[in-house]
């Protein structure tokens, strides 16, 4: 189990492939704020849900001033054949080794169809990030559903949808 971090906490660094495996850290985003969220696996019902929901709303997000990137466990050559087969239109980033995953708290105990099991918790953070690069959580979500999730998001960060 990881430990949960929570507003005001210092978001931690993250540097992983894409699915084009070019290396994306949460330090390329100077200035902005970031949309970072974790999810169990593409191509999952529930997973294509959530990524389908997000790039509809990238235009409303933009506008407003976010920067979407989603991090799974998954493989680069998966979340690859993900991005094209849903059209996504934001990086998707590869942590098989759970290091980020881990790191923002987003491994432990969950529900799966009724049963505990250990894996990763759908999990949605926004990071301010700094003119240096550091980021420091300003909004920190866990088991959120991945229906309806990035509507009740935009509603929380006062997006129009």
């Amino acid at each position: 189990m990881s430990e949960r971090l929570a507003a005001g906490s210092p978001a931690p660094e993250f540097s992983l492939p894409d699915s084009a495996g070019q290396v994306v850290s949460l330090a390329d985003f100077p200035g902005r704020k970031v949309i970072v969220y974790f999810y169990p696996a593409a191509m999952t019902p529930g997973c294509t849900t959530q990524a389908v929901d997000f790039s509809t709303a990238l235009k409303d997000l933009a506008a407003a001033g976010y920067t979407v990137v989603g991090i799974s466990p998954d493989t680069v050559e998966k979340l690859a054949a993900f991005t094209e087969k849903e059209s996504l239109g934001f990086p998707l980033l590869a942590d098989p080794e759970r290091e980020a995953i881990k790191a923002y708290g987003a491994w432990g105990s969950r529900k799966l169809y009724g049963k505990d099991v250990i894996g990763v918790i759908r999990s949605t953070f926004v990071v301010d990030v700094d003119d240096a690069g550091e980021g420091t959580i300003s909004l920190a979500q866990y088991n959120v559903k991945a229906t309806g999730h990035v509507a009740k998001l935009q509603r929380d960060l006062g997006i129009a949808a």
